[in-house]
């Protein structure tokens, strides 16, 4: 059972403050209308115990949470743009922060979705017919043109789904472009962004049908005429962050978009958690080394307009004697609230405790949120050690690729985290019962400048045989791949 502090210590409040909902938020609207989830690293190993399915110590504690691309040197809950502890940022309270309970739940989604769950999901957002499935999703609506509205669901937890009202007006097939469905009006009909009242009044039967009734909303999006109802659920009573679903209401008051899970989260291992102060020291620990030049090496000196460089006042880092970089400027935390927040578990999508730090840039930037695990860090599995060189002086292998994959008769989908600009494939080898998988990937324009975020991707193909059993195994690293 959970043991909590006094109520006023807690920093458990039932719902976020303003400011702070309003940082999570922000952090959503730049995926474009929330239900996508960032990540400043991609995932790196999934094997080793499991999040709170199995037995712990058997002193009665918790398994080891396993937090996929947790290591020394990562910083989860980092957004595209904002300060990354990587990069050398200290963050600073500016005020005592709250210490909040002494345990929570980790939640998962597990399972698989179910025809009625999409089916009520469908009539909720207008989508007409019977869900279908085809391979690892479900489908529901849609026309031979295309015009349709169609939502799909995938069947595994937690049931990521998109729905769009108008499909690509009409496909390849219409002769005459200023006749064909949705290309003379703009998606949900003329005139201005309904307000936000009224968006969210629409959003509600969705939310409804996604049992997410209680959860906190923000309509400020607008996306043309379009106003999308970023909606951040609670879960046992938690705010939670990374778990957002969105919903684009457009200018007839009707749903024509949105994103967001579908599977219900249950309960899983209760964990020690630390304090707010406690868990922002872990934040900074990720940024060791703070100052130093990163990727390519000795920085030199700036050179002049002549370009000789000649009349520096300031040698080379690298020269002997040379001052070393001037640390950043702290960036201020100006509170924190205890809550869930999305990461990866075993190479599944979890709600971890975590604090959700208020970051206030200064110089007029808007405040957003940061977040960082709450879980005691003795109660984290302890990343493998890096294996020695082989006898032959070749490198070890890279950690794992494939995080985890879904099977449909021959169809092998791989899932993996990559980058924005690069092109991936999948290719699979099956030998000594086994079906050996790699990511093989390509850069289409070497000289395009790419923000390095990652993405969870997914490729698939096709084997030989149905898997039946076999086991599925990461090129890379030799690696047991999960199926999800």
């Amino acid at each position: 059972m959970s043991t909590e502090r006094p109520e006023e210590d807690a920093g458990v409040p039932r719902r976020r403050s303003p400011l702070v909902a309003a940082s999570v938020a922000a952090a959503v609207l730049l995926a474009g209308g929330g239900g996508a989830y960032w990540a400043s690293t991609a995932s790196g190993g999934g094997s080793g115990t499991g999040s709170g399915a199995g037995a712990g110590a058997g002193d009665g504690s918790p398994p080891p949470l396993n937090l996929d691309a947790h290591t020394d040197g990562d910083a989860p809950g980092v957004a595209p743009g904002e300060p990354d502890p990587n990069g050398g940022v200290t963050y600073r309270a500016e005020g005592k922060l709250p210490q909040g309970p002494r345990s929570a739940h980790v939640y998962r989604a597990s399972g698989t979705v179910t025809a009625a769950e999409v089916a009520r999901l469908a009539e909720a957002l207008g989508v007409p017919g019977k869900p279908r499935a085809e391979g690892e999703v479900w489908k529901a609506g849609g026309t031979k043109d295309g015009s349709g509205p169609v939502l799909q669901v995938n069947k595994q937890a937690p049931g990521t789904w998109t729905f769009a009202k108008y499909g690509p007006h009409g496909g390849d097939n219409c002769a005459k472009p200023d006749t064909c469905p949705g290309t003379s009006h703009q998606p949900g009909g003329e005139g201005p962004a309904v307000s936000e009242k009224a968006a969210k009044e629409a959003a509600a039967p969705v939310l409804k049908a996604l049992r997410q009734d209680d959860a906190a909303l923000d309509a400020r999006q607008l996306m043309g005429a379009v106003r999308v109802v970023n909606a951040d659920p609670e879960v046992g009573g938690l705010p939670t962050y990374g778990w957002a679903t969105g919903i684009q209401i457009g200018p007839d008051g009707e749903p024509v978009g949105g994103s967001g899970r579908l599977k219900s989260l249950t309960k899983g291992a209760e964990y020690p958690v630390i304090s707010a102060q406690e868990t922002l020291k872990e934040l900074n620990k990720s940024g060791q080394g703070a100052g130093r030049t990163g990727i390519g090496g000795c920085a030199t000196p700036v050179p002049h307009g002549d370009g000789s460089g000649a009349g520096d006042e300031d040698a080379s880092p690298c020269e002997p004697g040379a001052r070393p970089p001037a640390a950043p400027e702290p960036v201020t935390v100006g509170g924190a609230v205890f809550g869930l927040a999305a990461q990866y578990v075993d190479g599944r999508q979890a709600l971890v405790p975590s604090w959700l730090f208020e970051v206030k840039p200064g110089g007029g930037a808007q405040p957003f949120t940061i977040t960082h695990p709450a879980v005691d860090p003795d109660h984290l599995a302890k990343p493998p050690a890096s294996p020695a060189p082989s006898e032959s002086g070749e490198p070890p292998a890279e950690p794992r690729q494939v995080t985890s994959y879904g099977a449909d008769g021959r169809r092998l989908t791989l899932h993996f985290w990559g980058g924005v600009c690069s092109e991936y494939a999948a290719k699979a080898s099956e030998k000594n019962g086994t079906v050996e998988v790699e990511i093989t990937e390509s850069n289409p324009d070497p000289g395009r400048v790419c923000i390095m975020v990652a993405k969870e991707l997914k490729e698939t193909v096709t084997l030989d045989k149905p898997l039946d059993g076999r086991k599925v195994v990461d090129a890379r690293s030799g690696e047991t791949v999960p199926r999800v």
